[in-house]
């Protein structure tokens, strides 16, 4: 029964999840009283995410330096620099500019590994580049926000790399312990079972937190509307940059497939739970919106990285 619900939820993730943001706004009230939940949620999905690592897939970075580092950089500063160009000139709001900031300065996406999967792409690269990532962004991000935010918003770094350790690092390391004591039988075991309650996790986050965007919401408007394609531009753009670079630059399909999605995925309920933490409500709108289109986006460049794979196989 659990894995029945999984592939259900996993096949209708592009609408459960902009139906939970929906619930979220309407359910206003309910949100904000959940909101102690939320860090706690997000931990048992990061620590049901790694349970599939194992500590030699940073081995991997002695094969691939170059590409992992540049990963990262990809990540935390090329995309954050486009996302700071774009939202400056369109948008004279320094709230919105931290938010379309923070919206692709967050880590690279557990899920993923999913796409990677499917479209067979370098796993284990993908494995080492999320793991890395994972385990640095609680200070890459708190730098980087410290520098967009500036003075005009009062951010407790110490407090933010704190709340990032205790809901990515610790459950990271405590899952890849327990697969790696368990020698995997845990997760082969338990793995599949727990699945669904990730799934639900996420949507939940997304469901409480949209509470806070909820008054901006309420007035749909040319302003919401243009924010909205601004995010799906960022978003697109992620998966452009690092489709272009892997063909043109790399020149290996499977390590293409992994910089594509993981240069294009976001965990971005990581990103909605620090905009609504640390931040002013506004700043979450960029951040939250990205969760409309990120699984649709991932589905659309799995179709797009095949058909190239497929055409450099017939060349």
């Amino acid at each position: 029964m659990l894995e029945k619900l999984n592939v259900f939820l996993q096949k209708y993730i592009a609408i459960l999840t902009p139906l939970s943001l929906v619930v979220g706004v309407l359910l206003e009230s309910v949100g904000h009283s959940l909101l102690f939940l939320v860090s706690w949620l997000f931990a048992f999905m990061t620590f049901i995410g790694s349970l599939n690592m194992k500590f030699k897939d940073v081995k991997i970075f002695t094969k691939h330096p170059a590409l992992i580092l540049f990963s990262i950089i990809f990540l935390h500063l090329l995309m954050p620099l486009w996302a700071y160009f774009l939202s400056t000139i369109i948008f004279d709001d320094h709230l919105l500019t931290v938010g379309f900031v923070l919206s692709v300065a967050v880590p690279t996406g557990v899920t993923s590994v999913i796409w990677i999967n499917i479209c067979k792409g370098n796993l284990p690269l993908g494995l080492s580049i999320i793991l890395i990532d994972t385990l640095l962004s609680p200070f890459i991000m708190p730098f980087m926000l410290y520098i967009v935010s500036g003075e005009k918003i009062q951010l407790d770094i110490a407090s933010l790399i704190l709340n990032l350790i205790l809901m990515i690092v610790l459950p990271t390391i405590l899952g890849i312990l327990v697969n790696e004591l368990s020698k995997g039988e845990i997760p082969k075991k338990f793995g599949k079972k727990l699945a669904p309650f990730s799934k639900l996790c996420l949507f939940a986050v997304i469901m409480i937190n949209s509470s806070a965007i909820s008054p901006y919401l309420k007035n749909f408007n040319l302003h919401l509307i243009s924010v909205l394609l601004l995010v799906l531009l960022i978003a697109v753009s992620g998966y452009v940059f690092a489709l272009i670079i892997g063909r043109y630059i790399i020149k290996d399909y499977p390590q293409m497939t992994t910089l594509v999605f993981t240069g294009g995925m976001r965990n971005i309920a990581i990103g909605v739970i620090v905009a609504t933490t640390y931040f002013p409500s506004k700043v979450a709108m960029p951040v939250v919106f990205g969760m409309l289109f990120q699984q649709v986006l991932a589905s659309l460049f799995s179709k797009i990285v095949t058909k190239q794979t497929v055409t450099s196989s017939n060349n």
